[in-house]
């Protein structure tokens, strides 16, 4: 049972990709209801929902990948 290493690798950086995402998407979300006077306020809405979905994607491809290279999921 030997670790796939390259996988791995593959795994850690969708996880360091959804990491900033993680933060990034609630504070536009913040940051647009906080200013609902504008006219940019659903746009920028939309971008954080966006970022946020994108990380839950991210974080749970990442989990699979790693859990795949240490268990040889590719059987």
């Amino acid at each position: 049972m030997a670790t796939n290493k390259e996988m791995l690798q593959k795994g850690v950086k969708y996880l360091a990709g959804a990491l900033p995402l993680m933060f990034i998407g609630p504070s536009v979300i913040y940051n647009a209801f906080m200013n609902k006077q504008t006219n940019w306020h659903y746009l920028v809405l939309a971008f954080g929902i966006i970022f946020c979905l994108l990380s839950v994607y991210l974080a749970f491809k990442g989990i699979k990948t790693i859990t795949d290279a240490l268990f040889d999921g590719n059987k």
